[in-house]
């Protein structure tokens, strides 16, 4: 089981993505001495959103379809409205989210991340949440939906929003620990 210090994770965005939601998990993960590399759907940086307006950038390290499951332990989906309606729509971000189920690695969705889990098919019969906006979304593609700051299922995490954040990045460091998990049709 990787520790969090040895662990190498990956966050997926396109632009759009809500500020917080990657510059936190980004932020505190590298802090507890994870590597982390943003992935985006043409390599180059992506622009997040604020306070109803346009934030910062972010460099990417790579490629979308360039990441390979087997080098990271666990991938990050930010929500922010935009980000994961742009990124389910690029046939290889939602390929690497199955290929990430599929293996048993850790997979952390936030706000309207989870977007991303319905559309690779990986959320029915899961104990999820989400913002609210998109409950009837997770529900209609099978999630067992509740209102909670975290859901966890068979290291499959997601959160409502920004003010989730702190207990959806403890999540993370803690699935990473516990490493791969057998992820049965449900």
């Amino acid at each position: 089981m990787p520790s969090i210090d040895q662990a190498k994770i990956l966050i997926i965005s396109a632009n759009g993505f809500e500020q917080s939601e990657l510059m936190v998990p980004l932020e505190k993960l590298k802090q507890a001495g994870a590597t982390v590399h943003v992935a985006t759907p043409d390599g180059q940086p992506v622009k997040g959103w604020k306070d109803k307006n346009w934030g910062d950038s972010v460099n990417a390290d790579l490629k979308i379809s360039d990441a390979r499951v087997d080098q990271y332990d666990a991938l990050v989906i930010p929500g922010g409205q935009m980000n994961p309606d742009i990124l389910r729509t690029e046939q290889d971000a939602v390929s690497l989210v199955r290929k990430f189920a599929d293996s048993g690695k850790v997979i952390a969705a936030i706000c309207h991340g989870p977007w991303m889990l319905v559309e690779a098919g990986v959320i029915k019969g899961r104990e999820a949440t989400s913002y609210s906006s998109i409950k009837t979304d997770m529900v209609n593609a099978g999630a067992r939906w509740s209102d909670v700051e975290v859901a966890t299922d068979e290291g499959i995490i997601t959160s409502r929003s920004p003010k989730d954040l702190e207990a959806f990045v403890a999540k993370i460091i803690e699935e990473v620990g516990e490493g791969r998990h057998d992820r049965r049709a449900a």
